[in-house]
């Protein structure tokens, strides 16, 4: 096959990563009124919170046809045919979320994208809460408001700019959106944010130098679908996230119980519990009010959204893919599922992919090769946690 893809391959791959970026997903799907409704909701003591959303910005069936439009059967080079080919039904199944958003066909639909908590997964989480029941709160030395972090944040992205002075990545402090997240490479703080200091650095690597890094490196490659991110990627994302967390240092037996308290709260959402059922149970497991509200929200946002269980998926699978023997380089490249990896490197094999512009900066600490080293021992999630 040719080292370079044919002009008229990658504009199916252009048309497609413009489509995606031209709506904000998860945004889309996060509640404005976060820090309202949790308020009124844990002043009361029956009752399910009422959530408002953002109008759409594109109407549901605009963005239908013109994914339709795209006429991803004509895509000559095989490897990249089922990329696009996959990411047209991805788009699809989120466009479809949309236009569901608040109604009883939404949680189906984010099964059929996301998937739902299987035995094995269910059994993990469990586990971790578990072994880690008595798991010391995080430490108590102040936090940082929105304004501060977002500051940090700047300089973060300051330190990308050296290598990438182009770099378009901005910070945006807003009121409407309820947690930390980056969307279309751009960082995103809730007005209301309060971060405790020891979260800080472990914070900025997982949406910095993970999230908005493998956008900009995928803005960089001739397929931009490594920056709009390739069908699945999610999965492998967060857990790559979590990972750039505990090799950052930032990685606590707090934080892996949130992540699996996640997925106990997807189980329990998927077979019928209420929100109120939900937050009761986390505060039943020691977590407080605040952070049980902040879980059962991300779980039950839109109608149910199962996202939230790729988390501690994904870093399980990422734990045993190192393990295995197998490195973390080609990930760096954009945004991609596990499962692509190989036609990725396929792709950089034939030199239509370039390496990757930026490499994260925690990677460059003194204790990373240790830690790394740790990583590559590690056979499940619980042995990255110190003994």
């Amino acid at each position: 096959m040719s080292p370079v893809l044919a002009t008229e391959d990658l504009a199916v791959d252009r048309q497609l990563a413009e489509i995606s970026e031209r709506f904000r997903f998860l945004l889309d799907l996060t509640p404005v009124d976060a820090a309202d409704a949790r308020a009124r909701f844990l002043d009361s003591t029956d009752g399910e919170p009422d959530f408002r959303y953002r109008p759409l910005e594109d109407e549901p069936e605009v963005l239908r046809a013109e994914v339709d439009a795209v006429d991803v059967e004509s895509v000559a080079d095989h490897t990249l045919a089922h990329l696009v080919q996959a990411k047209r039904r991805e788009l699809e199944l989120q466009i479809e979320m949309l236009a569901a958003r608040g109604t009883s066909e939404f949680l189906a639909l984010a099964i059929e994208l996301y998937g739902t908590v299987g035995p094995a997964l269910l059994a993990e989480a469990q586990a971790i809460l578990r072994a880690l029941d008595d798991a010391p709160a995080p430490s108590s030395d102040g936090h940082l408001d929105a304004d501060q972090l977002a500051r940090l944040a700047e300089r973060e992205l300051d330190h990308y700019r050296a290598t990438a002075p182009d770099l378009s990545a901005h910070v945006e402090v807003r009121a409407d959106v309820g947690s930390v997240m980056v969307a279309n490479g751009d960082l995103l703080i809730p007005s209301t944010t309060q971060v405790p200091r020891a979260r800080v650095t472990a914070l900025l690597q997982h949406e910095i130098g993970t999230h908005v890094l493998t956008y900009v490196n995928g803005c960089h490659q001739p397929v931009r679908l490594l920056a709009a991110g390739l069908a699945g990627y999610e999965e492998t994302q967060e857990g790559l996230a979590l990972i750039a967390e505990w090799v950052s240092g930032g990685f606590s037996p707090a934080r892996l119980r949130q992540v699996a308290a996640r997925v106990v709260a997807v189980h329990h959402m998927v077979d019928g519990a209420t929100f109120r059922d939900m937050h009761d149970e986390l505060v039943t497991s020691g977590f407080s009010p605040t952070a049980a509200f902040g879980i059962t929200m991300r779980v039950f946002r839109s109608g149910g959204l199962t996202k939230d269980l790729v988390y501690l998926r994904g870093l399980g699978d990422l734990v045993a893919h190192v393990h295995a023997g197998h490195g973390l380089d080609a990930l760096w490249l954009g945004k991609m599922p596990l499962a692509a990896v190989p036609l990725v490197e396929e792709l950089r094999d034939r030199s239509v992919l370039t390496e990757p512009l930026l490499r994260p900066r925690y990677l460059d600490e003194p204790s990373a090769a240790r830690r790394l080293a740790r990583l590559a021992r590690a056979e499940t999630v619980l042995d990255l946690i110190e003994g």
